[in-house]
């Protein structure tokens, strides 16, 4: 398989790729082609937001070329368009060499330790002799793949709501994990012996995720769209979302939470948590629990 590789500015990067996936490419990426340099541009926006750029000032941009297609044929619109001048420095083809994709993947993606006691481990390592039991030291083991829905385990702000979950919460306590994503918070709170756990997410996927990932752990969540949500307070609610989003949900998060419950808010920059924290100041008075990474934990109880 081969792979046609050029640069273009910003201005064309989106209708270049548009271009080229209409001429017959299999697929399109862009990077930033001053990655690794001093010159590299971060480029992000929170959920729910676009950023301001849609590309980098210099983009790289991969093509996947199917079998006998002929660069020179699928860059014919583009140089048309006046997106190129033909150059041959312009441009060039390299070959891309066969790999076992799903294999590659899957070695991306080994056990995570968030503590002594919460392992998440995917399938393919499920039958590892060296990784322990659910019956061993009250450890829990989490059985999630990667997938559609945010929340494999791997980013700090998920560690430190379980870690909190791990520290915090009492046998039978009801739960409500807001954003819930994979449903990694929900499924972890059963396992450490929660009672009543609801999980709600605007997106569907999210919702169909977490229902088939608690199916696989064999815990029961009830896992709704926000409309879908049942009435009620929960004695421990957790939101792992972002900043933005957070403030915005302030009175419903805490409307769900039980006189004397705990709100437990994560997806925070440490340079965010004063001003999230003053979000949330008329009903609750939070504070930082636990900062990792540059990320940080507000927890605090409903008077």
């Amino acid at each position: 398989m081969r792979e046609l590789v050029l640069i273009c500015p910003e201005r064309q990067a989106e209708v270049l790729s548009d271009m080229l996936l209409e001429a017959g490419a299999l697929a399109v990426s862009v990077e930033d082609a001053d990655e690794d340099t001093e010159h590299e541009q971060p480029l992000f926006g929170e959920p729910g937001t676009e950023p301001e750029v849609q590309a980098w000032q210099r983009n790289r941009v991969l093509v996947l070329l199917p079998d006998g297609l002929d660069p020179a044929q699928l860059m014919a619109p583009v140089l048309a368009a006046g997106l190129g001048d033909g150059r041959a420095q312009d441009w060039i083809v390299r070959e891309v060499p066969d790999a076992d994709w799903v294999r590659l993947t899957q070695s991306q993606f080994g056990p995570i330790v968030v503590s002594d006691r919460i392992w998440i481990v995917p399938s393919w390592h499920r039958d590892d002799v060296d990784l322990p039991t659910r019956s061993q030291d009250g450890a829990i083991r989490i059985e999630l793949d990667p997938g559609l829905a945010f929340g494999t385990g791997s980013h700090a702000t998920t560690h430190l709501c379980l870690q909190w979950l791990s520290d915090h919460l009492q046998p039978g306590q009801t739960v409500l994990d807001y954003g819930c994503g994979s449903g990694i918070l929900a499924i972890a709170a059963r396992m450490l012996g929660a009672g009543v756990v609801h999980a709600v997410d605007i997106d569907e996927q999210a919702v169909l995720s977490t229902r088939q990932n608690a199916a696989i752990n064999l815990v029961q969540v009830e896992a709704f769209l926000p409309n879908e949500l049942p009435d009620g307070r929960s004695q421990i609610v957790v939101a792992n979302i972002l900043s933005n989003p957070l403030k915005v949900l302030a009175p419903l998060l805490v409307a769900r939470v039980q006189p004397g419950g705990a709100l437990v808010l994560s997806g925070v920059l440490e340079r965010q948590a004063l001003e999230v924290a003053q979000a949330y100041a008329p009903w609750i008075t939070l504070e930082v629990w636990q900062t990792r990474e540059g990320w940080v934990c507000l927890a605090g109880h409903r008077a």
